[in-house]
């Protein structure tokens, strides 16, 4: 498996555990102090650097930094909004196409040779 989909794979897995460990709380843990839920994020984030570190570490020996954050952010958004619209219950936006498709830009722009 190319080094590109190896790292863009582990980092669609680490991002499922950022997302829960970062919003996920706000539904299930809303009745609960803030404190309860840090502890909880605290853990489930820590599979996420367990997924996300090596992930990082296989990019890198074909991939540029820059081009590993702007990965991640699209990947970022693309995990987020089917977590907001199905476990948030949030509706769905046009403002999310918008940021697809800046983000598109930012992945022309990283990417392009030169």
């Amino acid at each position: 498996m190319p080094v590109w989909m190896q790292t863009a794979a582990l980092l669609c897995l680490s991002n499922i555990f950022m997302t829960f460990a970062w919003y996920g709380h706000l539904k299930s843990l809303n009745g609960k102090p803030w404190v309860i839920a840090a502890l909880i994020s605290w853990g489930i984030a820590l599979f996420e650097y367990l997924i996300m570190v090596p992930a990082n570490r296989i990019g890198y020996t074909e991939l540029s930094v820059g081009q590993l954050k702007i990965m991640q952010e699209v990947i970022t958004l693309a995990v987020f909004i089917p977590f907001s619209v199905f476990y948030m219950q949030q509706s769905l936006r046009l403002d999310y196409l918008w940021a697809g498709l800046c983000l598109l830009g930012a992945v022309y722009f990283i990417f392009r040779g030169g």
